[in-house]
């Protein structure tokens, strides 16, 4: 495509299908982290340039410790993606907030043990501000539309990240509750983490699709269960990403886009494979002149 794809949506196989995409073309991306969960698919939804990555890969090939998550950000950088927007389910933690419900989350915590987490290492380092890790103007948009959709959804929320692939102990969910979290899933703090470096505007749609196992009253978390949700309530996702879409471009310059402004500690000439990794991440401002 010959305009800029300033817009990307990490989700499922339920988004590049929507109503409103057309021109849709699978674009391979190699990044110097390996390749991506999946091509790209990059297109237009209502003639907006949009791509579209499946974070598990089309068929769900990839568990959520397994997913690449430095070339699938990397990749979206590539092709010029600067607000990103995640789609996924999760199970809700507190008892207002129904299954099938959206959640669009603020904060973030962290539980994952094995995900790689910065671009930033072997040489270069780089420290950035994550205390806020949404963006509040394009989560904000995410809201105001939600509520002119009529779309059921939580403004705000803390998402709890674990590892996975299995869902919580009972007494692991118990603790998420007692840490007031809004709702639990298993990716996207690694992508936030990572948006952040890449100076991407970063907000999450987050689809409740069960209770997980604190809800005494409610059956024990399953897969099929999770399914039945996702499949008759991923309209209400579509729907939204759709609305926004023509939307975001006229949101105000984000502070993530200057998030690696001072934050670059390290000096000096880093090694041709580190430069190739971080390279597109950093300006010349950034690295001291020596990054392009």
């Amino acid at each position: 495509m010959s305009d800029a794809v300033h817009l990307g949506v990490i989700g499922g196989s339920g988004l590049y299908g929507m109503e409103g995409v057309e021109g849709l073309e699978w674009v391979s991306v190699d990044t110097p982290f390996g390749p991506p969960s999946d091509q790209v698919g990059v297109g237009r939804l209502d003639g907006v340039p949009v791509a579209f990555l499946s974070r598990h890969g089309r068929g769900h090939r990839h568990a959520p410790h397994e997913i690449n998550y430095r070339a699938n950000i990397w990749a979206l950088k590539s092709l010029g993606v600067r607000r990103l927007v995640s789609v996924s389910a999760v199970g809700s933690m507190r008892e207002e907030i129904v299954p099938g419900d959206l959640v669009l989350v603020d904060q973030f915590i962290d539980r994952t043990r094995t995900r790689p987490s910065t671009f930033f290492e072997d040489g270069v380092v780089a420290h950035v501000m994550f205390s806020d890790p949404v963006c509040a103007d394009l989560q904000g948009l995410l809201v105001k539309t939600a509520a002119e959709l009529g779309i059921p959804h939580h403004d705000g929320g803390t998402y709890v990240c674990i590892e996975g692939p299995q869902f919580s102990t009972r007494a692991e969910s118990l603790t998420y509750r007692s840490w007031d979290v809004s709702v639990v899933g298993m990716t996207n703090l690694p992508e936030a983490r990572l948006a952040r470096e890449a100076q991407m505007a970063y907000a999450t749609i987050a689809l409740a699709t069960d209770y997980d196992c604190w809800h005494e009253s409610e059956d024990d978390v399953s897969v099929e269960g999770v399914l039945e949700i996702v499949r008759a309530n991923v309209s209400k996702a579509q729907r939204l990403v759709r609305a926004i879409a023509p939307l975001a471009a006229g949101l105000p310059v984000s502070t993530t886009w200057s998030a690696l402004e001072n934050a670059v500690m390290s000096h000096g000439e880093p090694e041709e494979d580190v430069l190739r990794r971080v390279g597109l991440l950093l300006s010349d401002r950034e690295f001291h002149g020596r990054a392009s």
